[in-house]
C-alpha cells in the first residue's frame, strides 16, 4: 500500500498535527505492514502560490507551451502525480485563523485542474481521484467539532467540500482539540490518538 503522507504545519516537532498524522500512519503501517509511505512536506520545501505562469500553463496544450510554462506546470504535474500512486492519503491540517494554513491551499490549487483531477460534465463536475482513502488530523487550540465554538469549524467542510471535489470522497477526520485551552491541552494529542480508526 503507497501511503502519501501531505504536511503543512511551519512548527516542525512541535507540531501537534504532524504527531497526531504520524500516529495515523503508524496504526496504518501496524495494519498493512508492507506499506511504503512517501512525504510532501510543503513547508520544508515551500510550495508556490498560484500566479498567472502557473495558470496560463494549465490552460496550454503541452505542445504549446513555453520553456516558462513547462517549468511552471512542473509543481503541479509532480504532486498530482503523487496523488493518482497514493492508495492511502494523510493530510496534517493545523488550524490557523480558522482555516488552514496558506501552504496547504497553495497546493490544493496546484492540484485542483480541470481535465486532470476534475472534469466537467453535462450533471456537473466530476473528481477523478477516485477509490482512495483519506485520513485528516486536525488540531486546533480550541474546540470547534462541537460546542459554541462550533459554528466556526470552517477547516473540516471546506476539506470535505474541496476533496470530495476532485473525486476523494472517503474521508476520516482525526482531531486533537483544545490544545491551548488549559485543562484540556494535556490530553489533546493523546486522546486525538485514541480516536484514530483505520479502515480496510
Amino acid at each position: 500500500m503507497n501511503i502519501l503522507h501531505v504536511i503543512s504545519s511551519p512548527r516542525g516537532e512541535k507540531s501537534v498535527s504532524i504527531k497526531l498524522g504520524n500516529a495515523i500512519i503508524g496504526k496504518l503501517k501496524a495494519a498493512h505492514p508492507d506499506s511504503v509511505v512517501k512525504e510532501r512536506n510543503l513547508v520544508k520545501n515551500l510550495f508556490p502560490h498560484l500566479e498567472e505562469v502557473h495558470i496560463n500553463s494549465f490552460f496550454t496544450p503541452l505542445e504549446n507551451q513555453t520553456a516558462e510554462q513547462q517549468v511552471a506546470i512542473h509543481h503541479s504535474d509532480e504532486v498530482i502525480a503523487e496523488l493518482w500512486e497514493a492508495d492511502v492519503i494523510v493530510i496534517d491540517a493545523p488550524v490557523y485563523n480558522l482555516n488552514i494554513h496558506s501552504t496547504l491551499k497553495a497546493y490544493f490549487d496546484h492540484i485542483s485542474r480541470a481535465g486532470v483531477t476534475f472534469r466537467y460534465t453535462e450533471s456537473g463536475p466530476e473528481g477523478l481521484l477516485k477509490n482512495k482513502k483519506v485520513y485528516v488530523a486536525i488540531a486546533s487550540g480550541g474546540i470547534y467539532s462541537e460546542g459554541p465554538m462550533q459554528s466556526y469549524d470552517f477547516v473540516a467542510p471546506y476539506l470535505t467540500a474541496f476533496l470530495s471535489f476532485i473525486g476523494l470522497t472517503d474521508i476520516s477526520f482525526v482531531r486533537a482539540e483544545g490544545t491551548a485551552l488549559p485543562g484540556i491541552q494535556d490530553t489533546a494529542l493523546e486522546k486525538g490518538i485514541e480516536s484514530i480508526v483505520i479502515s480496510g
